[in-house]
């Protein structure tokens, strides 16, 4: 499968399970995954391997330990964050293969040293209902890791519709 050059970064996950669901999204997207520390589990829970079922060895994770590290990682590619106190909608971006998609944790969103390393210009948000204060991160990577995976055409998808599972009936939407 030929990756997408996109870039996931995660700072100080809380919840194992979402990062798991996450690790997934990251391997049937070919996005690359950064992981900020510090997280609020370790790399061996067993939430987090429920949440990605069996798709950790086929994602690209990278643990990193700190945003400056993470940062170093991917340096020279344009960065977007995602907060819901942003007003530029994540639908009116043009994604590039290579960019890099920053979410902060679950309870906290990113620290100001985050958001302060992104233009203004970069900081999105995913539109929602008002009185709502968030969507549940995993849900919201996903929104956007598809919308920029869209735009470049699902670049090393099978959209063919086949699945490539070795279990006899287990499809694209099985859990």
């Amino acid at each position: 499968m030929v990756a997408v050059d996109m870039h996931v970064v995660l700072v100080h996950r809380e919840i194992a399970p979402n990062t798991g669901n996450i690790i997934r999204l990251c391997a049937n997207a070919g996005a690359h995954l950064h992981l900020v520390e510090p997280l609020g589990f370790t790399l061996d829970d067993k939430l987090l391997r429920r949440g990605g079922l069996d798709y950790h060895e086929l994602a690209t994770l990278t643990v990193h330990p700190d945003f400056a590290a993470a940062m170093s990682a991917v340096d020279g590619h344009r960065m977007f964050t995602f907060a819901s106190a942003s007003t530029r909608r994540y639908d009116q971006v043009a994604f590039a293969d290579d960019d890099v998609l920053i979410f902060g944790a679950e309870r906290s969103g990113l620290p100001a040293d985050v958001l302060d390393a992104v233009p203004q210009s970069n900081r999105l948000t995913i539109p929602m209902r008002p009185g709502n204060r968030s969507l549940n991160l995993a849900n919201a990577v996903s929104v956007v890791v598809y919308e920029a995976w869209r735009q470049s055409g699902f670049g090393g998808a099978d959209t063919t519709g086949a699945s490539t599972s070795e279990t006899p009936g287990a499809g694209p939407f099985d859990s």
